[in-house]
């Protein structure tokens, strides 16, 4: 903690250590690692170059380039308390543009899926009001961390991917924590429409709702996370630095771990029959659907997609960290020397790291010692 925020601490009779957060996240059965969240020492000793070593053999040197820095005058809040910053919201979905930066405010450009969307959500009947909670059988509340059942709210991005849609003039939709991909949704109002039916209404289970007048197609998603890079310039010109530098660290960290590495969308069809062509009951689709989402955490694959503004820019880097087991884990101030501890910590391990923990969906777990536990 800096000076400044440990004196704040003192004359408001508060601890917002890291300690106190620790047991405040165990006492809600959030699994996390005490381990140090950065992944060399300070200052790094693999950057400057990296290791050269010599091989006579070959006749040249060979460079190995270690954590990129990000610029000398990386000026982020340092100072806020950066956990509890996150909003409570039922679903996130990030629409298909096939770029990394965007206008300021992504619902006010034309001939794009987020301006009918957000007028739809705005029209939307508002369901009864839901008191916020981190998990509906816990009485230990956390500030940011909710269960995705306590909001009807749903957070419009835009993402990096290209759209996979038979139509290319059609978007393609990530459905978040549901952990589905969507397909030939329309830029228009009538396409907004029918997402919203098909799969963002509050009222509508995570397997979708199939109609009469249906054009959308939806698929699990066939990876073992799915890691959202803030990269909206426009918006802070240090997300965009940061999301390069990031997703280059994740890539070269989760390979390293024999992970393979996505930018973009595969077609979920190479791997399973679309969710509208599942027949069955209910119950049946919804035992499908968990044995894919299953399948999917097997896989040793990484979906990486660059998206815009999510909130929190002053914390950036920001990344948010989905699991086919319903989990999405909110991160800021993520340095690439701290990339190594969120593959092995976070990804791989299933545990939350505390000093840079926002806040995040369905992280309560009582009796895990793991966010990828089912």
């Amino acid at each position: 903690m800096s000076a400044l925020r440990k004196l704040k601490a003192m004359v408001l009779g508060t601890d917002d250590s890291i300690q106190a957060s620790n047991e405040q996240l165990q006492n809600a059965g959030v699994p996390i690692s005490t381990a140090d969240c950065r992944s060399c020492p300070d200052p790094c000793d693999h950057g400057n170059g990296g290791i050269i070593l010599l091989f006579e053999n070959l006749g040249s040197d060979l460079t190995f380039p270690g954590h990129e820095e990000y610029p000398a005058r990386w000026n982020v809040d340092m100072e806020s308390q950066m956990f509890g910053s996150v909003k409570a919201y039922r679903r996130q979905v990030v629409i298909s543009t096939g770029k990394s930066d965007w206008p300021g405010v992504i619902e006010l450009v034309s001939d794009s899926l987020a301006l009918p969307l957000a007028a739809v959500l705005l029209a939307a009947p508002k369901p009864p009001r839901v008191e916020h909670s981190n998990h509906s059988n816990d009485t230990v509340k956390l500030p940011g961390v909710f269960d995705n059942e306590s909001s009807s709210r749903i957070s419009v991005l835009n993402g990096s991917h290209h759209t996979i849609s038979d139509d290319h003039d059609t978007d393609t939709v990530l459905v978040l924590p549901d952990y589905k991909v969507v397909t030939e949704v329309a830029r228009t109002k009538e396409g907004a429409e029918q997402l919203y039916r098909h799969s963002l209404d509050p009222t509508v289970t995570r397997i979708g709702n199939v109609f009469a007048d249906l054009t959308l197609q939806s698929w699990v998603l066939p990876y073992a996370c799915v890691i959202l890079l803030c990269s909206h310039k426009r918006r802070d010109n240090r997300c965009g630095i940061a999301a390069v530098k990031l997703e280059h660290g994740l890539r070269v960290a989760l390979e390293h771990e024999g992970w393979e590495v996505h930018d973009q969308v595969e077609h979920p069809s190479h791997h399973s029959a679309s969710l509208e062509e599942f027949k069955g009951s209910e119950e049946e689709k919804e035992e499908d659907y968990l044995s894919q989402l299953k399948e999917a955490a097997e896989s040793k694959r990484a979906l990486i997609i660059r998206n815009s503004h999510m909130g929190g820019h002053k914390f950036a880097g920001n990344c948010i960290i989905y699991t086919p087991q319903g989990a999405s884990v909110w991160y800021g101030r993520v340095t690439p020397h701290q990339v190594e501890a969120v593959v092995k910590d976070t990804i791989i391990g299933g545990k939350v790291l505390p000093p840079l923990l926002r806040g995040g969906l369905n992280l309560s777990r009582p009796g895990c010692s793991s966010l990828n536990e089912w």
